[in-house]
């Protein structure tokens, strides 16, 4: 895909089309990742970089059975509030 680099306000933006954002599996809104390699500007998904899981699936393997407990971690040694 060609496209222009465009002038808006005081950034400077690319469009992308629907093709290209699917085969990237990113959507409009996501955060990405802009890097420069070897001179080349790199557009990556962030869901990619941060790891395998998504908190989504961390939860959804949570038991049900599951409560949250209070951790005791001991007189405070510095300026904490607690």
């Amino acid at each position: 895909m060609i496209t222009t680099i465009q002038k808006w306000g005081n950034s400077q933006g690319l469009r992308f089309s629907k093709a290209i954002m699917q085969e990237a599996q990113i959507n409009v809104g996501e955060d990405v990742h802009v890097s420069v390699q070897n001179g080349k500007i790199v557009v990556a998904a962030l869901h990619r970089i941060r790891g395998k899981y998504s908190l989504d699936d961390l939860v959804a393997q949570m038991p049900d059975d599951y409560a949250v407990t209070e951790v005791d971690w001991g007189q405070s040694v510095g300026n904490e509030v607690w």
